[in-house]
């Protein structure tokens, strides 16, 4: 399995309020758009902000299903330091916007975040 990243859909309401986008999804979507290469070595998934997010939930437990997520796929990589791994139903994960561009550049050899 890949590394699977999950960002959520922009123009999303909340409470009847918005559109409005996550700017932790839009920090990670603009390294995507630096690097199109990452596309193909990652399976991203674009989500809706409405919970449950069963796409998440099915992986990784419902109280991890935040956004941005990056389940990491299966085998050895070598993780940053400055990058906090999780786990929940045996799965490696990583939840903040900058680790996940930190490892991202790591893994795949493209910029790091400065």
């Amino acid at each position: 399995m890949k590394d699977q990243l999950f960002l959520l859909k922009p123009d999303f309401k909340d409470q009847g309020s918005g559109p409005f986008f996550c700017p932790e999804s839009a920090l990670v979507e603009g390294m995507l758009s630096f690097y199109p290469v990452l596309r193909e070595k990652v399976d991203v998934h674009y989500i809706n902000f409405e919970k449950p997010r069963q796409e998440i939930v099915s992986l990784l437990g419902e109280e991890n299903q935040g956004a941005p997520k990056l389940v990491l796929g299966e085998g050895i990589r070598r993780i940053p330091p400055e990058v906090s791994v999780d786990t929940a139903n045996g799965r490696k994960f990583i939840s903040k916007d900058i680790e996940i561009c930190r490892y991202l550049a790591s893994t795949y050899g493209v910029g790091t975040p400065h």
